[in-house]
């Protein structure tokens, strides 16, 4: 019988049973009852020069059959975005070159894309409001020219150099007016960035979600959602209550998923609005694609506590990897990608699969184990399993628990 070997925050070590990959689907036609994207990680070359502060030297076939990974089980992918690496490792070149080659193979396959369009290719961390405008044009305009669809992401230049919530207006209100096509708008919270703290103008949620409404409202065509990060489930609830019927909530609580997605329940039969539930824009939609795609489609079958028993165990899996420091996150992601056969090795860009300790690691394996997101549990447990060798954890000689 394969055991999952376990290691505590003390050093204990502990031995568990492997569980069985549960008996999914990838699904025979779109996806109906909510819209989904997984935010996609990249993957570096296990011989490149991935060490702090290099460029990212990526592995260009493993990070492009993730993202077909993705787009076979009828989710839609989210790239260049923060899961990706931007501002902690993947360098401007890098994200440009990412965003041409997602979107050819998003048209190779017919598979929904969208990508983030930030400021973060200037490196100057100070310039003017008018610049900041620039720098959204020129990344937008570039993107577009892809062919890909835009979220527009929470500048950390606009979060300096913004006095109060006018500027926050006038910078939107400039790039909105220029953008081709409906973008989603990204508030992404200070879990993930200490930069953006009082995005919007404010540090009261209330408040800055005026805001963004204000600007949602002034550009209805030019606004086809909100990806809210805030890790807060009311807060997002009563965003999503406000936004109008053409810009859907796009959850990015990678803590409160569950419910969020799954909304309130429709009486009788009856088909949810749009403002009662939130459709999906998760970095944890990355590492349990196939729970994810087989829990909305016993959604689209109107079953709704089959939904629940399948998608909830994955919550705890993914407050786990999104544990604080919350922005380290990415090495969760890229360690269950590996141990999903996803990629060669279990390395990020910049380094920073040594984020992450040992013990939390194992309690990643442990949670995805009783989630059923190990995909092909066998090979998990012998990647894991060997890496804990390696690393000087010796497999003890105990009864299962």
């Amino acid at each position: 019988m394969t055991a999952l070997t376990l290691l505590a925050a003390d050093g204990a070590v502990s031995q568990v049973e492997l569980a069985a990959s549960p008996a999914l689907t990838r699904p025979a036609e779109p996806l109906r009852s909510r819209v989904a994207y997984a935010a996609a990680h990249v993957v570096p070359k296990v011989h490149g020069d991935n060490t702090p502060g290099q460029p990212a030297d990526i592995d260009w076939d493993a990070t492009l059959a993730f993202r077909h990974h993705v787009w076979s089980w009828g989710l839609g992918v989210a790239d260049a975005m923060d899961t990706a690496q931007r501002n902690m490792g993947l360098d401007a070149a890098a994200t440009r070159e990412l965003i041409s080659r997602s979107a050819a193979e998003a048209r190779s396959v017919g598979g929904a894309l969208v990508v983030g369009v930030n400021t973060d290719h200037i490196e100057t961390e100070r310039i003017s409001l008018d610049e900041v405008i620039a720098a959204y044009l020129e990344q937008l305009a570039f993107t577009e020219d892809q062919g890909a669809g835009v979220v527009l992401m929470a500048s950390r230049h606009l979060a300096r150099a913004a006095t109060g919530p006018d500027d926050y207006r006038r910078v939107y209100d400039a790039v909105l007016e220029r953008a081709q096509t409906p973008v989603v708008l990204h508030w992404l919270g200070e879990a993930f960035d200490p930069v953006l703290r009082g995005y919007f103008g404010s540090q009261d949620a209330q408040a800055a979600a005026s805001v963004l409404i204000d600007i949602i409202a002034a550009h209805p065509e030019k606004v086809s959602g909100v990806k809210m990060s805030l890790l807060d489930a009311e807060k997002e609830i009563a965003v999503r209550a406000r936004l109008p019927h053409t810009a859907r909530m796009f959850t990015g609580d990678d803590f409160n998923y569950v419910s969020l997605i799954a909304g309130d329940a429709a009486s009788d039969g009856a088909v949810q609005e749009r403002g009662s539930y939130s459709d999906a824009l998760l970095g944890a939609f990355a590492a349990v694609a196939p729970l994810a795609s087989s829990a909305i489609q016993r959604l689209d079958a109107g079953d709704r506590d089959g939904y629940f028993e399948l998608l909830q165990p994955s919550e705890a899996l993914s407050r786990q990897v999104f544990a604080a420091p919350t922005f380290y996150y990415k090495t969760g992601v890229a360690f269950l990608s590996w141990l999903n056969g996803h990629q060669p090795g279990f390395q990020l860009v910049g380094g920073l699969h040594s984020a992450r300790s040992l013990p939390h690691l194992s309690e990643i394996v442990r949670l995805a184990n009783a989630a059923g997101a190990l995909e092909d549990p066998e090979l998990a447990a012998a990647r894991w399993n060997a890496f804990l060798a390696v690393s000087g954890v010796e497999t003890p000689r105990t009864v299962l628990l």
